[in-house]
């Protein structure tokens, strides 16, 4: 059997994503050959002290290969609709990307699908690597499903699971989701393409867990829990956009930490030799902070940080 990165594939795609974790499912697809047809992205977005105009990580893989690049404003917008029209594309590919309008997802004979980084129906949302390590979680996965109206609601197509390590943090998980959500777009498409795809309704579950959007007021860290759940809160959170608190009246974001065999004092409380240690009290236990990062400075191990500064 010829490998599929030989094949010639019928199917005309139109690829939409905007972060990293989008362009290993797009690569993956240019790799084995598939037909791209257009690829839609967010607009440059300016960055910086001179605010220049920077692509997103998909334009930039998309320029690379000479794919056609939309850029819209606006989903909605008949002049948009009108050039994805002429596109005729048979499948759309949604990651990591914002919520369409039906007269988008709905233009395909063969429908529209997205990746999704959790085993749905639990973590629909925009966060749902972090929220599945801040709730302790040892298991998630990714989900390829159709759209349709309520958002992460659609007809699942596959799934596979991933393991939680609790030495895991969003990034370590985000990386390994993202490599084998791309080998879950491939065989997805592989399955359309072959009209072997039998998509399930997402299970009926009593108490589905969210994963809403995370905004800098949730990222702030509280000491009267117990010692894991702030250690999970922490590692759900590193690198980006890091859980803070406030030491001393100081703003610090905390990106990693160990639960210590310490007793703790009172939730908050700060144990220190300004050399080597800090430890704060969680409800039960203390957590020893072994990363941390001031605001306005670089991130450090927490030794190398009491080097030129005290708490």
């Amino acid at each position: 059997m010829a490998d599929s990165k030989d094949k010639e594939h019928s199917l005309r795609i139109v690829f939409m994503g905007t972060p990293e974790f989008a362009v290993a499912s797009l690569r993956i697809l240019v790799e084995n050959n598939h037909s791209i047809v257009g690829v839609i992205t967010a607009p440059d977005k300016p960055k910086g002290r001179g605010q220049k105009l920077i692509p997103s990580p998909v334009k930039e893989y998309a320029l690379e290969q000479n794919l056609n690049i939309l850029q819209p404003t606006n989903l909605k917008d008949p002049e948009f609709i009108k050039t994805l029209s002429e596109l005729k594309p048979d499948l759309q590919i949604v990651v990591a990307f914002r919520m369409l309008p039906e007269v988008v997802w709905n233009l395909p004979p063969k429908g529209t699908f997205n990746l999704h980084a959790s085993l749905l129906p639990n973590y629909r949302g925009a966060a749902p690597i972090n929220w599945a390590i801040i709730n302790g979680e040892k298991e998630t996965g990714i989900t390829t499903f159709f759209l349709q109206h309520e958002i992460d609601t659609g007809d699942i197509i596959l799934q596979e699971k991933e393991p939680i390590d609790e030495k895991d943090n969003a990034e370590s998980l985000y990386l390994r989701l993202m490599n084998k959500g791309a080998g879950l777009v491939l065989k997805t498409v592989e399955l359309i393409e072959q009209d072997k795809v039998n998509p399930q309704p997402q299970m009926e579950v009593h108490e589905i867990k969210d994963a809403p959007k995370i905004f800098k007021e949730t990222c702030e860290i509280r000491w009267d829990t117990s010692a894991k759940k702030v250690y999970d809160f922490i590692r759900g959170l590193s690198p980006f956009p890091g859980a803070w608190t406030t030491l001393n009246q100081k703003k610090y974001k905390i990106l990693s930490g160990k639960i210590t065999a310490q007793k703790a004092g009172k939730p908050g409380e700060i144990m220190t030799d300004q050399k080597k240690y800090l430890r704060i009290g969680c409800l039960d236990y203390a957590l020893e902070i072994t990363e941390l990062q001031a605001e306005g400075k670089r991130k450090m191990k927490t030794e190398d940080y009491f080097r030129g500064n005290e708490l």
